[in-house]
């Protein structure tokens, strides 16, 4: 064996452990972000309990055992989680959103849990893919402000609720300054946005809940006749 051969094996097993190392530190950075993402997630939905009045919004539903229902706007999964035991395992949560990362957190939250009837579903910015005439209630809690084409996501939303069955909005009313408005819509808007697109209003309520340090919110129910 020459001499070369001979140096360069104890250089090469050492950039190999060196490596074997650096992608076992990152292995365990990556599961501590993770793990540490989740807990975080969990304290901030444990303190917006205590405002967001989850409960009702679910009444507002009016759910069934079996139904169909659709968290538009999902993020992380506040209220799909909420929403899988109100339709138990023969029903199924449609969770739809933009964004992956937090549709891939929502799908492990609901693993961990053992809530197989959520389904996650990467929507479009004026399609969120919904089957038609197959969905018992639709939920879009502070997201309608949020959506490029209202117009085209309302029509999407009619065509998937089966007749007689529910779209509930919950959203922030105006605020006082110029930074809040991307953030907020006037209750009158989205009710005659609801009604041009064919849906009744069922019941309006304003102030729904008062959010801390960021003002009022309102609940608009409506029913595809």
């Amino acid at each position: 064996m020459s001499s070369d051969k001979f140096h360069r094996r104890p250089l090469f097993r050492l950039a190999l452990f060196l490596f074997c190392a650096l992608l076992i530190f990152l292995s365990f950075y990556i599961l501590y972000a993770f793990t540490n993402t989740l807990n975080q997630l969990d304290l901030v939905e444990l303190d917006r309990d205590h405002w967001q009045r989850p409960l009702d919004v679910l009444r507002a539903l009016d759910l069934r055992e079996g139904n169909t229902v659709v968290d538009l706007g999902s993020g992380a999964g506040y209220f799909a989680l909420k929403l899988s035991p109100a339709v138990g395992n023969r029903g199924q949560v449609l969770a739809v959103d933009l964004r992956r990362l937090s549709l891939f957190f929502l799908w492990t939250r609901a693993l961990l849990r053992g809530q197989h009837n959520i389904r996650v579903m990467v929507g479009e910015e004026d399609n969120p893919r919904l089957p038609d005439g197959t969905v018992d209630a639709v939920l879009i809690c502070n997201t309608y402000h949020e959506f490029s084409n209202r117009e085209r996501m309302l029509e999407h939303t009619f065509r998937s609720l089966r007749t007689g069955r529910r779209l509930v909005l919950v959203d922030r009313a105006p605020g006082v300054t110029e930074a809040e408005q991307s953030h907020e819509i006037p209750l009158p808007v989205a009710e005659t946005e609801l009604r041009k697109m064919g849906f009744q209003i069922v019941r309006r309520e304003y102030p729904f809940l008062d959010q801390p340090g960021d003002g009022s919110w309102w609940l608009l129910i409506a029913q595809k006749p």
